[in-house]
């Protein structure tokens, strides 16, 4: 069978844990041994939360004021930037050797480091250990424009699998109605949302992107308490250090929105469902957005998908 054969059936887990923040190295060996976990279930994609290495810094606020920034602050940034991986680089050869050990498409969420800026990005990994491709995110929720930089359209990758196409979209670019429509028109089938979004609505807006892209979607979210950041940064959410400051809230969605599993609170776990790949082309007979249900005479949709540098040499 070539690898890219299509097949009808797929375990798929998506990982609900915390990361070890500002600690790369600890964050990737957490994730070795839940990616053994996860394949121990059986599962063929693997799908981790968003900025699961180095962290994502849930209640920090880096001493930040409008129109000042104080000492403090810098100095945890630089933490967060040093801790931010090189893509590629050593923990992503890591990552690979543990997707290629266990013959499983991994999607990872991590803050990935270019020069003097982190963007929060996912990583895509075959069976064979390849890194494949990335997703940078597009646009930053709120204070999290101050610590990672845009992402631009070059980054809207879809992997081919046996499986259908993997893509993934990062929390809340999830409600940016264009950008759904541009990974719908890659024909996504495994949707992957990696997000630090644990509130009750999540569930339902995976809910409704199962059945506006008539595709399976795969949410993965930290399980994050207070006394997992290091004493180096100021944390200002949580009463106390066993204060949870990220639920949980992992699911997986079949194409007509049906909750396969999940959602999952209060704990860390590993959530795993057995898709029927079938189901999309079920779900496409009376709906498929950018096909029969679309209107082209009408809407349009331009999308830039050049790299947009700085600076641009020529030689």
């Amino acid at each position: 069978m070539s690898s890219h054969e299509q097949q009808s059936h797929v375990r798929v887990a998506v990982v609900q844990a915390g990361a070890v923040p500002f600690d790369s190295e600890a964050c990737v060996d957490k994730a070795v041994g839940l990616i053994g976990e996860a394949a121990g279930l059986g599962a063929k994609v693997i799908v981790f939360p968003e900025a699961f290495v180095p962290g994502y810094p849930k209640g920090a606020n880096y001493g930040l004021v409008v129109g000042a920034r104080d000492p403090a602050g810098r100095e945890e940034f630089r933490l967060y930037l040093e801790a931010a991986i090189e893509v590629p680089g050593p923990q992503t050869q890591r990552m690979g050797e543990a997707a290629a050990a266990h013959e499983a498409y991994l999607v990872m969420g991590v803050i990935e480091r270019e020069h003097g800026t982190c963007y929060c990005t996912v990583l895509f990994f075959g069976p064979d250990g390849t890194l494949l491709g990335k997703h940078r995110k597009l646009m930053p929720t709120v204070m999290e424009r101050v610590i990672w930089g845009f992402g631009d359209g070059s980054t809207l990758t879809v992997v081919d699998s046996p499986y259908g196409r993997i893509g993934s979209v990062i929390c809340w670019e999830n409600y940016m109605p264009m950008l759904r429509m541009a990974m719908y028109s890659k024909n996504v089938a495994l949707y992957c949302a990696p997000t630090a979004d644990d509130r009750d609505t999540w569930i339902a807006s995976m809910q409704h992107i199962a059945l506006e892209g008539r595709c399976f979607v795969l949410t993965a979210c930290q399980f994050l308490r207070k006394k997992d950041f290091p004493d180096s940064v100021r944390v200002s959410l949580g009463d106390t250090p066993e204060a949870v400051l990220m639920r949980g809230g992992s699911a997986i969605i079949n194409p007509l929105g049906q909750v396969l599993a999940g959602p999952h609170f209060g704990s860390e776990t590993i959530l795993t469902a057995d898709l029927d790949l079938k189901d999309i082309g079920r779900g496409k007979f009376d709906f498929d957005a950018t096909g029969h249900y679309s209107r082209p005479d009408v809407f349009q949709l331009n999308v830039n998908e050049a790299p947009m540098k700085a600076v641009q040499t020529k030689t």
